[in-house]
């Protein structure tokens, strides 16, 4: 309630000492106290009634008044009974501080305001709980109605005042407004953040609220101007979550499809029936395609999300939801039309996004492995087969190195057997071959290993090894002595130059 209001009582019959420049300051509750300091139990916005029995001498009031002013109350109200009259060193204080004093007469009882305040107090929140209600009820209305996210935000920010926005966890907008480089940044805050919602600083506050509850890799966040209450956050975010629920049904049947068109054309369907059901997928047989294959998991984790599901629900998000990922037994198998859109118009640019994209999950979740294999360009529907298993090949060598995207020309080399190969058999044979290189390293101080990988490296030319290592060239044959009598090898035989290269490709 406002301090005109409570002036204008007739009942209470107050009068207004100083502050007649703020009758409209706001009141929101009523203390009692004839403590001198009574600061611990002030909040800001009160009315504080006191008989002035804290009062033994004129400096008294100073102290008082500037106790109160310090805690933003709202006004002060000084009873008659016990001096017969308001005291003017209080009401010099309280005009030094440009605190309104109210002079309350002895016949009228602190209980009285008391009441009056609480009354008036109580009818405006029901108001503002009437107006809040018939909000709410406006906006869950329109959700209901099937009302987009731009409808929903515009709706939201004329009803609450609330500027909103989603984003991805991979910095894709998916709704309202927001520049690339600070959407990118907003999602790396949501990954990081240990518990939501929280409040960020990007050029001004955001506060973030999750959307569901599906693992945060593959989620949205909402995005709200400013410091937002929670209650209002939760509420929009069930809205957005209803909105994409509702998307989601739709892309279930569409990954029913793709799944039905992916296990045919591995099965060796017929061209013609590949053809009908891949335009159906919304790929026209004679456009270029790749295939992506993905998998996700937490390093370490015992349980969890599928990765395959996880990994294919990432790179939908990744490729801002214009293509459907169907699970696979280790990985999800997606089909990209290469149209020269977002993705680029061929296989390297759709590679290159991915990378960029992936880059931001890989920030905000370390923990989080995701590897993703793209295949070469391809076309028509009988080129589906050998796609999957490329990109199948390709995903398993990002696995090896840790995560990542790989190419299908990457995988045509020896990196694809070693990646193949179990880690266990891999670390035996670099062991095998170059234990005693290392040993003899460590105890003497020498460069066998790396000079053997510069020797191999130069195709076997000792000149050029040299020249790299910095060595005269009678250094370079004494170390390959020393490596081939180490490693039983013969270092000017072909199949041992094979074996010891891979076993330090290997290691």
């Amino acid at each position: 309630m406002l301090l005109r209001d409570l002036l204008s009582a007739p009942e209470l019959r107050l009068v207004l000492l100083t502050g007649d420049e703020t009758p409209d300051r706001e009141i929101s509750g009523v203390l009692i106290t004839d403590l001198p300091d009574p600061r611990r139990y002030l909040s800001g916005g009160e009315l504080v009634l006191t008989g002035l029995m804290w009062r033994q001498s004129p400096g008294d009031s100073a102290r008082f008044v500037t106790a109160l002013a310090e805690a933003g109350v709202a006004a002060i109200g000084a009873g008659d009974a016990r001096l017969g009259m308001v005291p003017d060193d209080l009401v010099a204080a309280c005009r030094e501080h440009g605190l309104p004093l109210l002079e309350v007469p002895v016949e009228v009882s602190f209980g009285a305001v008391t009441d009056f305040v609480g009354r008036r107090v109580a009818a405006v929140q029901a108001g503002d709980l009437r107006g809040a209600l018939g909000r709410h009820r406006r906006i869950v209305a329109a959700v209901a109605e099937g009302a987009g996210l731009g409808e929903l935000f515009a709706l939201v920010e004329t009803e609450l005042g609330v500027t909103a926005a989603v984003v991805s966890a991979c910095g894709s907008v998916v709704a309202g407004a927001l520049p690339e480089d600070q959407a990118v940044r907003l999602a790396r805050d949501y990954l990081a953040a240990v518990r939501l919602p929280v409040v960020v600083d990007r050029g001004g506050a955001f506060t973030l609220f999750a959307v569901d509850r599906a693992h945060r890799a593959a989620g949205w966040a909402l995005v709200c101007r400013g410091e937002v209450e929670a209650e209002i956050g939760f509420e929009l975010a069930a809205c957005v979550a209803l909105e994409r629920t509702r998307a989601e049904a739709g892309r279930r049947v569409e990954r029913r499809l793709a799944e039905q068109l992916i296990a045919l054309a591995c099965a060796g369907g017929e061209p013609t029936e590949l053809s009908a059901r891949l335009r159906t997928c919304g790929v026209d047989p004679a456009e270029p395609y790749a295939v992506v294959a993905a998998a996700a998991s937490r390093r370490g984790a015992t349980d969890g999300p599928d990765p395959a599901l996880l990994g294919g629900r990432i790179v939908e998000e990744l490729l801002d939801r214009r293509v459907v990922a169907v699970a696979g037994a280790d990985a999800s198998v997606t089909l990209v039309p290469l149209r020269g859109d977002a993705y680029g118009d061929d296989r390297d640019a759709l590679a290159e996004r991915l990378r960029d994209r992936a880059a931001v999950i890989a920030d905000g979740l370390p923990a989080l492995t995701v590897s993703m294999g793209v295949s070469g360009a391809l076309t028509g529907p009988q080129a589906i087969r050998g796609g999957v298993e490329e990109a199948g090949h390709a995903r398993r060598l990002a696995e090896a190195r840790g995560g990542g995207v790989v190419t299908g020309d990457e995988i045509y080399t020896h990196a694809l057997l070693l990646a193949t190969a179990p880690g266990e058999v891999r670390s035996s044979f670099a062991e095998r071959l170059l234990g005693p290189l290392f040993d003899y390293d460590r105890r003497h101080g020498a460069d066998l290993v790396r000079t053997l990988g510069a020797f191999l490296d130069c195709t076997g030319s000792w000149n050029a090894c040299a020249e790299r290592l910095h060595v005269h060239v009678n250094t370079v044959r004494y170390r390959i002595r020393r490596v081939e009598e180490l490693t039983g090898r013969d270092l000017s035989s072909m199949a041992d130059r094979v074996d010891l290269f891979l076993a330090l490709r290997a290691g």
